[in-house]
């Protein structure tokens, strides 16, 4: 089970960058030209009815579709945001402290998913908070936010409550049956955070297989018998089970470590780390480890966490930036580490595997670049394909003042026009 239910795109309002309305880019198809792969091929690709219909030599598809030149851009299957907090996204931007109004929690939720789908996230999973201060009003908000998304990109919900245990747990577990019958598709939170962790995690895995709910929760992972109980009651549970982002594994000794990350390839749980930093529901900013745990079998996505809250005040929620993180300090392939927001993330959630190849969805990412090493460097420009459109553009140019030394060797540069003044 997916976390969202596929909806048809929206004919209204929302318009891609391109200036087609998605009702025309459904009907005339779209055709991506002379687009770089990873594999070094240079191709057209033809999307229809929000799949890939042909890949082929550059020039050789048919035309009648509505074209779109991707020369000089590498094209990749989108990648996809496990673990957004969209009902506090934003709210370091704000004065005084954060707003549980729902309309201004639906207005940051919506930007923080525009925002990160300008980065290239089609699919977003969004933890959202409920009972205490904000009730139930934040998922409503959030909820509120995917309805206005519909078409652009596909939001689904975690819901978060805080205790689930004890005569105070009463509540929690109120809450959350409720909010999966407000649209909640997974269930989740923080059982450190529970007096009774191993009780909080019982709760939310029995709720999850009488609803068929998939289970995203919180936890630090600092404590290795704890961890290992949760993948020993998790085994099996289908459509699957995610922990993160697991920083305090990176503090146990190797062998303890190691250990952990084998019951959890066992089990089948899925670790989504935060390169980019900590969250709301992490007390530390450790990033999981991530060779450790793949090198055991577990399949780690990497998510953004906090994009600019009271948790990561400077947060990007820029999936290319939680992949570049992975190569550059936890030494993954360029590769393997994109893998970990598409691929492994999209797995996560429970969405449908995205290659580049006909029948697949036609969920792509074009950025400027021709090798995926350079993308993951300097990802400027970007076009964003959802469900066979062009739903985001972000265009970048870099002008230098005229110089011989640039000329005479010739460096690549994007060209200003010729009655464009220089730069200051």
């Amino acid at each position: 089970m997916s976390d969202s239910q596929p909806q048809q795109p929206s004919s209204g309002s929302h318009r891609p960058s391109g200036g087609d309305d998605g009702k025309a880019a459904d009907s005339a198809g779209l055709l991506l030209c002379g687009a770089r792969l990873v594999d070094g091929r240079t191709v057209d690709v033809r999307l229809g009815g929000g799949r890939i219909e042909a890949v082929g030599t550059t020039g050789s598809l048919t035309a009648g579709a509505t074209r779109v030149d991707l020369g000089g851009y590498l094209l990749l299957p989108a990648p996809a945001e496990p673990h957004a907090h969209s009902d506090t996204a934003l709210s370091a931007d704000t004065d005084g402290p954060e707003s549980y109004d729902v309309q201004d929690i639906q207005r940051r939720a919506t930007e923080a998913a525009l925002l990160q789908l300008g980065h290239g996230a089609t699919a977003l999973r969004a933890h959202v908070r409920i009972g205490d201060v904000p009730g139930l009003g934040a998922l409503e908000a959030v909820l509120q936010a995917r309805r206005s998304l519909r078409g652009l990109a596909d939001l689904s919900v975690v819901a978060m409550p805080r205790l689930l245990t004890g005569a105070a747990g009463a509540d929690g577990l109120a809450g959350l049956r409720d909010a999966v019958k407000m649209g909640a598709s997974v269930v989740g939170g923080c059982p450190d955070l529970d007096p009774d962790p191993t009780g909080y995690v019982e709760a939310v895995l029995e709720l999850a297989a009488e609803h068929g709910c998939a289970v995203d929760l919180h936890t630090d992972g600092d404590d290795p018998a704890r961890l290992a109980r949760l993948a020993a009651m998790a085994g099996g549970l289908r459509p699957g089970v995610s922990v993160g982002p697991c920083g305090g594994l990176a503090r146990l000794p190797e062998q303890a470590a190691g250990r952990v990350a084998d019951r959890l390839a066992a089990a089948g749980v899925t670790v989504v780390c935060l390169p980019q930093g900590r969250c709301g529901g992490a007390q530390r900013g450790e990033t999981a480890p991530v060779r450790l745990l793949r090198a055991a079998g577990v399949r780690v996505a990497a998510g953004s966490g906090a994009l600019r809250d009271v948790g990561n005040p400077v947060g990007r929620g820029d999936p290319l930036e939680a992949a570049y993180l992975l190569a550059s300090r936890h030494g993954l392939r360029p590769e393997e580490a994109y893998d970990a927001v598409c691929s492994a993330a999209r797995g996560a959630m429970g969405l449908p595997r995205v290659r580049v190849e006909a029948g697949f969805p036609a969920e792509l990412l074009a950025v400027r670049g021709e090798r995926l090493a350079g993308v993951l460097s300097l990802a400027y420009s970007r076009i964003v394909v959802h469900r066979g459109r062009v739903v985001a553009r972000t265009s970048a140019v870099r002008e230098y003042c005229d110089s011989a030394a640039a000329v005479a060797l010739d460096l690549p540069r994007q060209a200003r026009t010729r009655d464009a003044p220089p730069p200051p």
